[in-house]
Protein backbone atom coordinates (compact mmCIF):
# COMPACT_ATOMS: atom_id res chain seq x y z
CA UNK A 1 0.00 0.00 0.00
CA UNK A 2 1.42 3.36 -1.03
CA UNK A 3 0.83 6.31 1.54
CA UNK A 4 -1.22 9.18 -0.03
CA UNK A 5 -0.65 12.45 1.70
CA UNK A 6 -2.12 16.13 0.20
CA UNK A 7 0.67 18.41 1.87
CA UNK A 8 3.26 17.39 -1.41
CA UNK A 9 3.51 17.16 -4.85
CA UNK A 10 4.17 14.06 -6.56
CA UNK A 11 6.60 13.32 -9.23
CA UNK A 12 4.53 10.98 -12.12
CA UNK A 13 6.45 7.72 -11.06
CA UNK A 14 5.42 8.37 -7.41
CA UNK A 15 1.76 9.14 -8.59
CA UNK A 16 2.11 5.95 -11.15
CA UNK A 17 2.58 3.73 -8.12
CA UNK A 18 -0.31 5.53 -6.25
CA UNK A 19 -3.09 5.51 -8.61
CA UNK A 20 -2.11 1.48 -9.29
CA UNK A 21 -1.92 0.88 -5.23
CA UNK A 22 -5.55 2.55 -5.12
CA UNK A 23 -6.83 0.48 -7.62
CA UNK A 24 -5.50 -3.04 -6.41
CA UNK A 25 -6.73 -1.76 -3.15
CA UNK A 26 -10.32 -0.91 -4.36
CA UNK A 27 -11.06 -3.66 -7.49
CA UNK A 28 -14.90 -3.32 -7.39
CA UNK A 29 -15.11 0.58 -7.33
CA UNK A 30 -11.51 1.62 -9.49
CA UNK A 31 -10.61 1.04 -13.02
CA UNK A 32 -6.94 1.69 -13.89
CA UNK A 33 -6.51 2.23 -17.77
CA UNK A 34 -4.74 4.34 -20.57
CA UNK A 35 -6.16 6.87 -22.45
CA UNK A 36 -2.35 7.56 -24.58
CA UNK A 37 0.98 9.01 -24.43
CA UNK A 38 2.69 11.95 -24.03
CA UNK A 39 4.76 13.36 -26.10
CA UNK A 40 7.73 11.68 -24.31
CA UNK A 41 6.15 8.51 -24.22
CA UNK A 42 4.67 8.80 -20.24
CA UNK A 43 1.30 6.85 -20.26
CA UNK A 44 -1.50 9.08 -19.36
CA UNK A 45 -3.86 7.12 -16.76
CA UNK A 46 -7.70 7.49 -16.67
CA UNK A 47 -9.36 6.35 -13.55
CA UNK A 48 -12.89 5.12 -13.69
CA UNK A 49 -14.87 5.11 -10.61
CA UNK A 50 -18.24 3.61 -9.98
CA UNK A 51 -19.74 0.57 -8.22
CA UNK A 52 -19.35 -2.06 -10.13
CA UNK A 53 -22.19 -3.93 -8.28
CA UNK A 54 -24.70 -1.27 -9.22
CA UNK A 55 -24.16 -1.44 -13.09
CA UNK A 56 -21.62 -0.74 -15.41
CA UNK A 57 -19.58 2.36 -16.19
CA UNK A 58 -20.78 2.80 -19.14
CA UNK A 59 -24.38 2.19 -18.03
CA UNK A 60 -24.71 5.21 -15.90
CA UNK A 61 -24.56 9.19 -16.26
CA UNK A 62 -20.91 10.29 -15.90
CA UNK A 63 -19.08 13.22 -14.98
CA UNK A 64 -15.49 14.26 -16.28
CA UNK A 65 -12.43 15.76 -13.93
CA UNK A 66 -8.50 16.37 -15.27
CA UNK A 67 -5.55 18.25 -14.32
CA UNK A 68 -2.49 19.89 -14.86
CA UNK A 69 -3.16 20.74 -18.45
CA UNK A 70 -0.47 23.21 -18.04
CA UNK A 71 3.09 22.67 -17.19
CA UNK A 72 3.93 23.95 -13.68
CA UNK A 73 -0.03 23.83 -12.27
CA UNK A 74 0.22 20.63 -10.64
CA UNK A 75 -2.07 21.45 -7.70
CA UNK A 76 -4.49 20.40 -10.03
CA UNK A 77 -3.10 16.76 -10.27
CA UNK A 78 -3.77 17.27 -6.23
CA UNK A 79 -7.05 18.58 -6.83
CA UNK A 80 -8.31 14.70 -9.20
CA UNK A 81 -5.93 12.52 -6.81
CA UNK A 82 -7.84 14.26 -3.78
CA UNK A 83 -11.56 13.36 -5.31
CA UNK A 84 -10.25 10.01 -6.76
CA UNK A 85 -9.48 9.14 -2.82
CA UNK A 86 -12.78 10.88 -1.61
CA UNK A 87 -14.89 9.08 -3.92
CA UNK A 88 -13.16 5.68 -3.02
CA UNK A 89 -12.87 5.92 0.79
CA UNK A 90 -15.78 8.43 1.75
CA UNK A 91 -18.75 7.16 3.64
CA UNK A 92 -21.52 10.07 3.32
CA UNK A 93 -24.39 9.01 2.00
CA UNK A 94 -23.77 11.81 -1.20
CA UNK A 95 -20.64 10.06 -1.85
CA UNK A 96 -22.10 6.60 -1.61
CA UNK A 97 -24.85 7.41 -3.72
CA UNK A 98 -22.61 8.83 -6.25
CA UNK A 99 -20.90 5.75 -6.42
CA UNK A 100 -23.80 4.08 -7.03
CA UNK A 101 -25.20 6.10 -9.27
CA UNK A 102 -22.81 7.89 -11.54
CA UNK A 103 -19.62 7.11 -12.95
CA UNK A 104 -16.37 8.93 -13.20
CA UNK A 105 -13.86 9.75 -15.48
CA UNK A 106 -10.72 11.43 -13.75
CA UNK A 107 -6.97 12.29 -15.02
CA UNK A 108 -4.80 13.36 -12.44
CA UNK A 109 -2.34 14.43 -14.62
CA UNK A 110 -2.84 15.18 -18.42
CA UNK A 111 0.41 16.43 -19.12
CA UNK A 112 2.66 14.59 -17.93
CA UNK A 113 6.35 15.59 -19.51
CA UNK A 114 6.02 19.22 -18.65
CA UNK A 115 4.60 18.43 -14.78
CA UNK A 116 7.92 16.60 -14.72
CA UNK A 117 9.85 19.90 -15.60
CA UNK A 118 7.98 21.98 -13.23
CA UNK A 119 8.49 19.40 -10.24
CA UNK A 120 12.41 20.02 -10.50
CA UNK A 121 14.46 22.25 -8.74
CA UNK A 122 14.91 24.45 -9.33
CA UNK A 123 12.41 24.46 -11.87
CA UNK A 124 11.86 24.19 -15.17
CA UNK A 125 8.85 26.12 -16.26
CA UNK A 126 7.01 26.07 -19.75
CA UNK A 127 2.97 26.79 -20.50
CA UNK A 128 2.26 22.97 -21.86
CA UNK A 129 4.34 20.60 -23.57
CA UNK A 130 8.07 19.65 -24.05
CA UNK A 131 7.78 19.82 -27.58
CA UNK A 132 9.81 22.03 -29.25
CA UNK A 133 6.89 24.16 -31.11
CA UNK A 134 6.58 26.13 -33.82
CA UNK A 135 10.48 25.88 -34.36
CA UNK A 136 13.16 23.07 -33.20
CA UNK A 137 15.75 25.74 -32.36
CA UNK A 138 17.32 27.97 -29.79
CA UNK A 139 16.69 31.41 -29.58
CA UNK A 140 20.57 32.72 -29.68
CA UNK A 141 19.74 36.03 -28.23
CA UNK A 142 17.64 36.94 -24.66
CA UNK A 143 17.77 36.23 -20.83
CA UNK A 144 17.03 32.71 -20.19
CA UNK A 145 16.04 32.14 -16.76
CA UNK A 146 18.65 30.28 -14.48
CA UNK A 147 18.87 30.03 -10.45
CA UNK A 148 22.57 32.06 -10.54
CA UNK A 149 23.25 31.85 -6.95
CA UNK A 150 22.43 28.02 -6.19
CA UNK A 151 19.01 28.54 -3.85
CA UNK A 152 16.99 26.26 -5.54
CA UNK A 153 14.86 29.04 -6.52
CA UNK A 154 14.47 31.50 -9.90
CA UNK A 155 13.40 35.38 -8.34
CA UNK A 156 14.12 38.39 -9.75
CA UNK A 157 17.13 40.76 -10.37
CA UNK A 158 16.71 44.29 -9.94
CA UNK A 159 19.16 46.64 -11.82
CA UNK A 160 19.90 50.24 -10.96
CA UNK A 161 19.10 52.32 -14.13
CA UNK A 162 18.18 55.96 -13.86
CA UNK A 163 15.80 54.97 -17.01
CA UNK A 164 14.51 52.08 -14.89
CA UNK A 165 10.51 52.14 -14.46
CA UNK A 166 10.23 50.73 -10.54
CA UNK A 167 11.39 52.44 -7.58
CA UNK A 168 11.77 51.84 -3.86
CA UNK A 169 8.22 51.87 -2.20
CA UNK A 170 7.69 54.56 0.55
CA UNK A 171 6.12 52.49 3.19
CA UNK A 172 7.96 49.44 3.09
CA UNK A 173 11.67 49.70 1.54
CA UNK A 174 11.78 46.08 0.98
CA UNK A 175 8.95 46.65 -2.35
CA UNK A 176 9.13 48.04 -5.35
CA UNK A 177 6.65 50.47 -6.87
CA UNK A 178 5.89 51.28 -10.12
CA UNK A 179 7.33 54.74 -11.28
CA UNK A 180 5.14 57.98 -11.48
CA UNK A 181 4.51 59.25 -14.50
CA UNK A 182 6.93 62.67 -13.28
CA UNK A 183 9.47 61.28 -11.05
CA UNK A 184 13.01 61.79 -11.76
CA UNK A 185 16.39 62.59 -10.19
CA UNK A 186 15.64 59.22 -7.59
CA UNK A 187 17.28 55.79 -7.53
CA UNK A 188 15.68 53.86 -9.98
CA UNK A 189 15.45 49.94 -11.19
CA UNK A 190 14.86 47.84 -13.86
CA UNK A 191 13.40 44.25 -13.18
CA UNK A 192 14.63 41.37 -14.61
CA UNK A 193 14.05 37.60 -14.00
CA UNK A 194 17.28 36.05 -12.47
CA UNK A 195 19.24 34.74 -15.15
CA UNK A 196 21.82 35.49 -17.80
CA UNK A 197 21.66 36.82 -21.55
CA UNK A 198 23.04 34.68 -24.74
CA UNK A 199 25.11 37.13 -27.07
CA UNK A 200 25.13 39.54 -25.22
CA UNK A 201 25.94 43.01 -26.10
CA UNK A 202 26.12 45.09 -23.30
CA UNK A 203 22.98 47.00 -24.12
CA UNK A 204 19.65 45.54 -25.60
CA UNK A 205 17.76 43.16 -22.61
CA UNK A 206 14.91 41.36 -23.75
CA UNK A 207 13.51 37.95 -22.88
CA UNK A 208 14.72 34.46 -24.36
CA UNK A 209 12.12 32.87 -26.94
CA UNK A 210 10.87 29.54 -25.28
CA UNK A 211 11.28 26.99 -27.50
CA UNK A 212 8.67 24.97 -26.11
CA UNK A 213 5.72 26.99 -26.89
CA UNK A 214 2.85 25.36 -26.95
CA UNK A 215 -0.43 25.61 -24.81
CA UNK A 216 -2.56 22.72 -24.84
CA UNK A 217 -5.32 24.74 -24.19
CA UNK A 218 -5.66 26.41 -27.47
CA UNK A 219 -5.44 22.87 -29.67
CA UNK A 220 -9.11 21.94 -28.65
CA UNK A 221 -11.31 21.54 -31.83
CA UNK A 222 -13.72 24.39 -30.80
CA UNK A 223 -13.25 27.97 -33.06
CA UNK A 224 -9.32 26.54 -33.10
CA UNK A 225 -7.34 29.13 -34.82
CA UNK A 226 -3.32 28.93 -36.12
CA UNK A 227 -0.28 30.10 -34.64
CA UNK A 228 -0.58 33.34 -36.88
CA UNK A 229 -3.85 34.11 -34.75
CA UNK A 230 -3.19 32.39 -31.71
CA UNK A 231 0.43 31.69 -29.96
CA UNK A 232 0.51 28.33 -29.16
CA UNK A 233 -2.54 26.25 -30.63
CA UNK A 234 -0.64 23.93 -32.43
CA UNK A 235 -0.35 22.92 -36.38
CA UNK A 236 -4.03 21.72 -36.41
CA UNK A 237 -6.83 20.97 -33.55
CA UNK A 238 -5.70 18.49 -31.52
CA UNK A 239 -2.51 17.67 -33.13
CA UNK A 240 -0.73 17.31 -29.56
CA UNK A 241 -1.24 13.65 -28.28
CA UNK A 242 -2.19 14.42 -24.87
CA UNK A 243 -5.02 16.46 -26.46
CA UNK A 244 -5.38 14.42 -28.96
CA UNK A 245 -6.32 11.14 -26.12
CA UNK A 246 -8.42 13.49 -24.24
CA UNK A 247 -10.61 14.21 -27.05
CA UNK A 248 -10.93 10.92 -28.03
CA UNK A 249 -11.67 9.67 -24.84
CA UNK A 250 -14.16 12.10 -23.97
CA UNK A 251 -15.75 11.68 -27.24
CA UNK A 252 -16.03 7.52 -27.02
CA UNK A 253 -17.69 7.77 -23.80
CA UNK A 254 -20.56 9.36 -24.57
CA UNK A 255 -22.55 9.14 -21.21
CA UNK A 256 -19.88 12.52 -19.97
CA UNK A 257 -22.60 14.90 -19.07
CA UNK A 258 -20.49 17.58 -17.02
CA UNK A 259 -16.80 18.48 -16.51
CA UNK A 260 -14.43 20.13 -14.92
CA UNK A 261 -10.84 21.13 -15.72
CA UNK A 262 -8.32 22.19 -13.34
CA UNK A 263 -5.90 24.76 -13.31
CA UNK A 264 -4.10 27.97 -11.49
CA UNK A 265 -4.39 30.47 -10.08
CA UNK A 266 -6.63 33.06 -9.63
CA UNK A 267 -9.48 31.07 -7.10
CA UNK A 268 -12.07 30.97 -9.30
CA UNK A 269 -14.63 29.20 -11.59
CA UNK A 270 -14.62 29.79 -15.62
CA UNK A 271 -17.42 29.11 -17.61
CA UNK A 272 -18.17 29.62 -21.48
CA UNK A 273 -17.65 31.02 -23.50
CA UNK A 274 -14.38 32.05 -24.30
CA UNK A 275 -15.44 34.30 -27.55
CA UNK A 276 -18.57 36.00 -27.40
CA UNK A 277 -20.96 37.42 -25.16
CA UNK A 278 -23.58 35.69 -22.96
CA UNK A 279 -26.74 36.62 -24.58
CA UNK A 280 -25.25 34.52 -28.06
CA UNK A 281 -25.76 31.33 -25.94
CA UNK A 282 -29.57 30.48 -24.90
CA UNK A 283 -30.88 31.85 -21.83
CA UNK A 284 -31.51 28.74 -20.10
CA UNK A 285 -28.04 27.50 -20.36
CA UNK A 286 -26.44 31.00 -18.70
CA UNK A 287 -29.35 30.27 -15.91
CA UNK A 288 -28.31 26.78 -15.23
CA UNK A 289 -24.69 27.75 -15.21
CA UNK A 290 -25.23 30.66 -12.95
CA UNK A 291 -26.87 27.68 -10.63
CA UNK A 292 -24.34 25.73 -10.80
CA UNK A 293 -22.21 28.30 -10.14
CA UNK A 294 -23.79 29.67 -6.87
CA UNK A 295 -23.66 26.28 -5.54
CA UNK A 296 -19.47 26.37 -6.38
CA UNK A 297 -19.28 29.56 -4.89
CA UNK A 298 -21.09 28.77 -1.53
CA UNK A 299 -18.90 25.21 -1.59
CA UNK A 300 -15.16 26.58 -2.68
CA UNK A 301 -15.59 30.20 -2.10
CA UNK A 302 -14.63 30.74 -5.63
CA UNK A 303 -16.65 32.91 -7.37
CA UNK A 304 -18.27 31.74 -10.66
CA UNK A 305 -17.61 33.76 -12.89
CA UNK A 306 -17.72 34.66 -17.50
CA UNK A 307 -14.69 34.17 -19.72
CA UNK A 308 -15.39 36.61 -21.83
CA UNK A 309 -16.70 38.93 -19.50
CA UNK A 310 -14.59 38.78 -16.50
CA UNK A 311 -11.75 36.74 -17.70
CA UNK A 312 -9.83 38.27 -20.47
CA UNK A 313 -5.84 38.81 -20.92
CA UNK A 314 -6.71 41.74 -22.97
CA UNK A 315 -10.31 43.67 -23.34
CA UNK A 316 -10.02 43.27 -27.09
CA UNK A 317 -9.17 40.02 -27.42
CA UNK A 318 -10.12 36.08 -27.26
CA UNK A 319 -9.01 33.27 -26.61
CA UNK A 320 -10.60 29.93 -28.75
CA UNK A 321 -9.58 25.92 -28.81
CA UNK A 322 -10.25 25.60 -25.28
CA UNK A 323 -11.47 23.02 -23.40
CA UNK A 324 -14.54 23.89 -21.79
CA UNK A 325 -16.07 26.47 -25.09
CA UNK A 326 -14.91 22.66 -26.51
CA UNK A 327 -17.11 19.83 -24.46
CA UNK A 328 -20.23 22.99 -24.38
CA UNK A 329 -20.09 23.92 -28.20
CA UNK A 330 -19.71 20.44 -29.73
CA UNK A 331 -20.87 18.10 -26.92
CA UNK A 332 -23.62 20.69 -25.24
CA UNK A 333 -22.79 19.74 -21.61
CA UNK A 334 -21.60 22.27 -18.93
CA UNK A 335 -18.05 22.41 -18.63
CA UNK A 336 -15.83 24.43 -16.19
CA UNK A 337 -12.15 25.48 -15.55
CA UNK A 338 -11.71 25.71 -12.43
CA UNK A 339 -8.76 28.15 -11.12
CA UNK A 340 -7.04 27.09 -8.11
CA UNK A 341 -5.68 29.42 -5.53
CA UNK A 342 -5.40 32.43 -5.15
CA UNK A 343 -2.52 34.41 -3.07
CA UNK A 344 -4.92 38.01 -3.21
CA UNK A 345 -7.71 36.50 -1.47
CA UNK A 346 -5.12 34.44 1.35
CA UNK A 347 -3.72 37.60 1.98
CA UNK A 348 -7.35 39.49 2.62
CA UNK A 349 -7.83 41.53 -0.30
CA UNK A 350 -11.25 40.58 -1.69
CA UNK A 351 -12.40 43.18 -3.88
CA UNK A 352 -9.62 42.54 -6.88
CA UNK A 353 -10.75 41.65 -10.12
CA UNK A 354 -8.36 38.45 -11.31
CA UNK A 355 -6.73 39.46 -14.37
CA UNK A 356 -6.89 43.52 -13.93
CA UNK A 357 -5.34 43.26 -10.58
CA UNK A 358 -2.30 41.95 -12.67
CA UNK A 359 -2.25 45.53 -14.65
CA UNK A 360 -3.02 47.74 -12.04
CA UNK A 361 -3.37 47.32 -7.86
CA UNK A 362 -2.93 50.28 -5.21
CA UNK A 363 0.04 49.45 -3.05
CA UNK A 364 -1.89 48.60 0.20
CA UNK A 365 -2.49 45.37 -1.84
CA UNK A 366 1.45 44.50 -2.09
CA UNK A 367 1.72 45.46 1.41
CA UNK A 368 -1.07 43.07 2.65
CA UNK A 369 0.86 40.37 0.04
CA UNK A 370 3.75 40.96 1.98
CA UNK A 371 2.69 41.00 5.52
CA UNK A 372 1.04 37.38 4.37
CA UNK A 373 4.28 35.97 3.31
CA UNK A 374 6.28 37.05 6.34
CA UNK A 375 3.38 35.38 8.63
CA UNK A 376 1.78 32.84 6.39
CA UNK A 377 4.38 31.30 4.81
CA UNK A 378 7.07 32.61 7.02
CA UNK A 379 8.80 34.47 4.84
CA UNK A 380 9.42 31.81 2.00
CA UNK A 381 7.07 33.81 -0.53
CA UNK A 382 9.02 37.55 -0.82
CA UNK A 383 12.50 37.06 -0.59
CA UNK A 384 14.60 40.39 0.55
CA UNK A 385 17.35 41.59 -2.03
CA UNK A 386 20.62 40.65 -1.53
CA UNK A 387 23.66 41.70 -3.65
CA UNK A 388 24.95 39.64 -6.56
CA UNK A 389 27.61 40.31 -8.65
CA UNK A 390 26.39 39.45 -12.23
CA UNK A 391 28.74 38.08 -14.31
CA UNK A 392 27.40 40.26 -17.38
CA UNK A 393 25.59 43.37 -15.30
CA UNK A 394 27.87 43.48 -12.42
CA UNK A 395 26.76 44.10 -9.35
CA UNK A 396 23.05 44.19 -9.00
CA UNK A 397 20.73 42.02 -5.99
CA UNK A 398 18.40 39.26 -6.66
CA UNK A 399 14.93 39.08 -4.31
CA UNK A 400 11.34 39.15 -4.97
CA UNK A 401 8.36 37.05 -4.67
CA UNK A 402 9.15 33.47 -5.22
CA UNK A 403 6.12 32.84 -7.43
CA UNK A 404 6.63 29.04 -7.99
CA UNK A 405 6.16 28.83 -4.52
CA UNK A 406 3.52 31.70 -3.85
CA UNK A 407 1.48 32.30 -6.58
CA UNK A 408 1.58 29.66 -9.19
CA UNK A 409 0.19 27.26 -6.71
CA UNK A 410 -0.63 26.62 -2.97
CA UNK A 411 1.97 25.95 -0.77
CA UNK A 412 2.09 22.32 0.63
CA UNK A 413 1.26 23.62 4.28
CA UNK A 414 -2.43 24.62 2.15
CA UNK A 415 -2.85 21.91 -0.28
CA UNK A 416 -5.51 19.49 1.28
CA UNK A 417 -7.73 22.17 2.32
CA UNK A 418 -7.72 24.38 -0.68
CA UNK A 419 -8.48 21.29 -3.34
CA UNK A 420 -11.00 19.63 -0.91
CA UNK A 421 -14.02 21.50 -1.73
CA UNK A 422 -13.38 21.75 -5.42
CA UNK A 423 -13.57 17.75 -5.40
CA UNK A 424 -17.23 18.28 -3.22
CA UNK A 425 -18.45 20.49 -6.14
CA UNK A 426 -17.62 18.05 -8.46
CA UNK A 427 -19.77 15.05 -6.97
CA UNK A 428 -22.52 17.55 -6.26
CA UNK A 429 -22.63 18.41 -10.33
CA UNK A 430 -22.67 14.76 -11.19
CA UNK A 431 -25.44 14.03 -8.94
CA UNK A 432 -27.04 16.74 -11.14
CA UNK A 433 -26.76 14.59 -14.36
CA UNK A 434 -30.00 13.20 -15.68
CA UNK A 435 -30.65 9.79 -14.71
CA UNK A 436 -32.87 7.60 -17.02
CA UNK A 437 -34.69 4.89 -14.10
CA UNK A 438 -38.04 2.51 -14.25
CA UNK A 439 -40.89 3.78 -13.51
CA UNK A 440 -43.42 1.36 -14.10
CA UNK A 441 -43.67 -2.17 -16.39
CA UNK A 442 -46.97 -4.07 -16.93
CA UNK A 443 -48.44 -6.78 -18.85
CA UNK A 444 -52.08 -7.24 -19.81
CA UNK A 445 -54.27 -9.71 -21.66
CA UNK A 446 -55.20 -8.77 -25.07
CA UNK A 447 -57.21 -11.80 -26.13
CA UNK A 448 -54.72 -14.83 -27.41
CA UNK A 449 -51.83 -11.87 -27.22
CA UNK A 450 -49.89 -9.83 -24.18
CA UNK A 451 -49.13 -6.26 -24.03
CA UNK A 452 -46.14 -5.48 -22.34
CA UNK A 453 -46.00 -1.79 -21.11
CA UNK A 454 -42.80 0.14 -19.70
CA UNK A 455 -43.04 3.69 -18.64
CA UNK A 456 -38.99 4.90 -17.76
CA UNK A 457 -38.58 8.75 -16.25
CA UNK A 458 -35.72 10.68 -15.69
CA UNK A 459 -35.21 11.58 -12.26
CA UNK A 460 -32.34 13.95 -12.81
CA UNK A 461 -32.24 17.71 -12.14
CA UNK A 462 -31.20 18.29 -16.02
CA UNK A 463 -32.73 17.06 -19.07
CA UNK A 464 -31.40 14.04 -20.97
CA UNK A 465 -29.65 16.16 -23.78
CA UNK A 466 -28.43 17.86 -20.69
CA UNK A 467 -27.97 21.92 -22.19
CA UNK A 468 -30.60 23.70 -24.73
CA UNK A 469 -27.10 24.11 -27.11
CA UNK A 470 -27.46 20.18 -27.26
CA UNK A 471 -30.96 20.17 -28.09
CA UNK A 472 -31.05 22.86 -30.51
CA UNK A 473 -28.22 21.42 -32.45
CA UNK A 474 -29.17 17.55 -31.58
CA UNK A 475 -26.33 16.77 -30.59
CA UNK A 476 -27.50 13.95 -28.76
CA UNK A 477 -30.04 10.97 -29.71
CA UNK A 478 -33.17 10.54 -27.18
CA UNK A 479 -33.75 7.48 -25.62
CA UNK A 480 -34.12 4.05 -27.13
CA UNK A 481 -35.59 0.59 -25.98
CA UNK A 482 -35.13 -2.78 -27.62
CA UNK A 483 -37.26 -5.54 -27.38
CA UNK A 484 -35.85 -9.13 -27.77
CA UNK A 485 -37.13 -12.43 -27.21
CA UNK A 486 -34.75 -14.52 -24.58
CA UNK A 487 -33.71 -17.58 -26.36
CA UNK A 488 -33.77 -15.74 -30.05
CA UNK A 489 -31.17 -15.90 -32.10
CA UNK A 490 -30.45 -11.77 -33.27
CA UNK A 491 -32.27 -11.34 -36.65
CA UNK A 492 -29.66 -11.27 -39.70
CA UNK A 493 -30.14 -8.15 -41.74
CA UNK A 494 -33.57 -8.33 -44.52
CA UNK A 495 -35.15 -11.16 -42.13
CA UNK A 496 -38.85 -10.05 -41.52
CA UNK A 497 -40.22 -8.88 -37.82
CA UNK A 498 -40.30 -12.38 -35.77
CA UNK A 499 -43.96 -13.59 -35.71
CA UNK A 500 -44.38 -13.01 -31.96
CA UNK A 501 -44.48 -9.07 -32.25
CA UNK A 502 -47.77 -8.53 -33.16
CA UNK A 503 -47.39 -4.88 -32.60
CA UNK A 504 -44.51 -2.84 -31.71
CA UNK A 505 -41.21 -2.29 -33.13
CA UNK A 506 -37.80 -4.25 -32.02
CA UNK A 507 -36.28 -0.55 -31.45
CA UNK A 508 -38.16 2.04 -30.88
CA UNK A 509 -37.20 5.88 -30.73
CA UNK A 510 -38.45 8.68 -28.22
CA UNK A 511 -37.26 12.28 -28.13
CA UNK A 512 -35.39 13.62 -25.15
CA UNK A 513 -36.68 13.77 -21.36
CA UNK A 514 -36.94 17.03 -19.58
CA UNK A 515 -35.50 17.02 -15.43
CA UNK A 516 -36.64 20.00 -13.25
CA UNK A 517 -34.19 21.99 -14.11
CA UNK A 518 -36.74 24.03 -16.20
CA UNK A 519 -38.68 24.70 -12.87
CA UNK A 520 -39.97 28.48 -11.86
CA UNK A 521 -39.53 30.19 -8.61
CA UNK A 522 -43.41 30.52 -7.63
CA UNK A 523 -45.86 28.00 -7.32
CA UNK A 524 -48.74 30.73 -7.21
CA UNK A 525 -51.64 28.27 -9.19
CA UNK A 526 -50.53 28.59 -12.32
CA UNK A 527 -47.94 26.07 -12.82
CA UNK A 528 -48.52 22.38 -14.43
CA UNK A 529 -45.78 20.12 -13.78
CA UNK A 530 -46.92 17.61 -16.11
CA UNK A 531 -44.76 14.31 -17.47
CA UNK A 532 -42.23 15.48 -20.56
CA UNK A 533 -39.77 13.76 -18.08
CA UNK A 534 -41.28 10.11 -18.89
CA UNK A 535 -41.44 7.87 -21.93
CA UNK A 536 -43.86 5.39 -22.71
CA UNK A 537 -43.35 2.16 -25.01
CA UNK A 538 -46.09 -0.67 -25.69
CA UNK A 539 -45.53 -3.61 -27.21
CA UNK A 540 -48.12 -6.65 -28.21
CA UNK A 541 -46.72 -10.17 -28.25
CA UNK A 542 -48.11 -13.53 -28.90
CA UNK A 543 -46.51 -16.14 -27.17
CA UNK A 544 -44.90 -16.96 -24.17
CA UNK A 545 -41.84 -16.42 -22.81
CA UNK A 546 -39.20 -14.02 -21.47
CA UNK A 547 -38.84 -10.64 -23.40
CA UNK A 548 -36.28 -8.65 -22.30
CA UNK A 549 -36.68 -5.07 -22.71
CA UNK A 550 -33.42 -2.09 -22.69
CA UNK A 551 -34.62 1.24 -22.72
CA UNK A 552 -31.42 3.22 -23.13
CA UNK A 553 -29.81 6.84 -23.81
CA UNK A 554 -26.08 8.16 -24.09
CA UNK A 555 -26.31 10.46 -21.56
CA UNK A 556 -28.86 9.29 -18.68
CA UNK A 557 -27.73 5.96 -18.77
CA UNK A 558 -29.92 2.10 -19.16
CA UNK A 559 -32.61 0.49 -17.94
CA UNK A 560 -33.23 -3.32 -18.31
CA UNK A 561 -36.38 -5.40 -17.23
CA UNK A 562 -37.60 -8.63 -18.18
CA UNK A 563 -41.01 -9.44 -18.84
CA UNK A 564 -42.34 -12.99 -17.96
CA UNK A 565 -45.06 -13.82 -20.39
Amino acid sequence: MVELKFDRYYRYDDLTRILESLAAEHPTLMDLSEIGTSYEGRPIWLVTITDQSTGDAKDKPAFWCDGNIHASEVSASTAVLHLIHRLLTSDDPEVVRARETRTFYLVPRLNPDGAEWALESPPRVVRSSTRPYPFDEEDPYGLERKDLDGDGRILSMRVKDPNGPWKICEQNARLLVRRGPTDSGGTYYRLLPEGVFHNFDGLTMRGRKIKEGLDFNRNFPSAWRPESEQHGAGPFPTSEPEIRAAVNAIVSRPNICGAITFHTFSGVHLRPPSRMADDELPPEDIWVFKTFGDVGHKMTGYPAISNYHEFRYHPKEVITGVFDDWCYDHLGIYAWTTEIWSPQRQAGITDYKYIDWFRDHPVEDDLKLLEWSDTALDGKGYIDWQPFNHPQLGEIEIGGWDAHYAFRNPPPKFLEAEVAPLGEWAIWQALASPKLELHTAETESVGSATRLRIAVHNTGYLPTEVSKHAAKKKLVRGVVAEISRVGDNASPAGQSTPEWLKLGSLKSEHGQLAGYSHVTAGGFGWQLDGTSHMAVFEWLVSEPGEYQVEVHHPRAGRVRHTFRV
